[in-house]
């Protein structure tokens, strides 16, 4: 999915599109920029030090996988980009059998963007955390 042709300035610009079970997979796009901030409420930790930006994913509120400490996903350097997929089942309440699902694909660029930057290109980094959600078996990638 390409980038919205026109991105405000920011130090964080999110693009962030959601597709639910609950309304036939419409999606639903934003677009959020600001400070470092809008990196965090979606879940992810950047600190630019020097010519680098490293990025780590932020423990949330998951049933499964279980959330641990900050996890450091990659190291980009100026213009690279970084690619990040995982999935998670959340559930309420103890009192509550119900639960519900989500998959992430979550690409990252230190620098500026075009709208087909994540289409044309392959990510720099690539980082794969998809696991089977009910135990068993590891995940396999293909």
């Amino acid at each position: 999915m390409a980038l919205p042709r026109s991105l405000p300035d920011g130090d964080v610009v999110v693009h962030e599109v959601l597709a639910d079970q609950a309304v036939d997979y419409e999606r639903r796009e934003k677009v959020l920029h600001g400070g470092v901030k809008q990196a965090r409420d979606i879940g992810l930790w950047l600190d630019r030090t020097g010519q680098t930006l490293a990025v780590d994913r932020l423990p949330g509120a998951a049933a499964y996988p279980r959330p641990y400490a900050s996890t450091r996903l990659f190291t980009l350097t100026s213009g690279q980009i970084g690619r990040y997929r995982a999935n998670f089942r959340f559930t309420g309440c103890a009192c509550s059998p119900s639960w519900y699902y989500e998959d992430w694909l979550v690409h990252v660029s230190y620098g500026q963007v075009t709208p087909e930057h994540f289409v044309h290109r392959q990510p720099d980094h690539d980082v794969d955390h998809r696991v089977h959600l009910y135990g068993g078996m590891a995940r396999r990638n293909s």
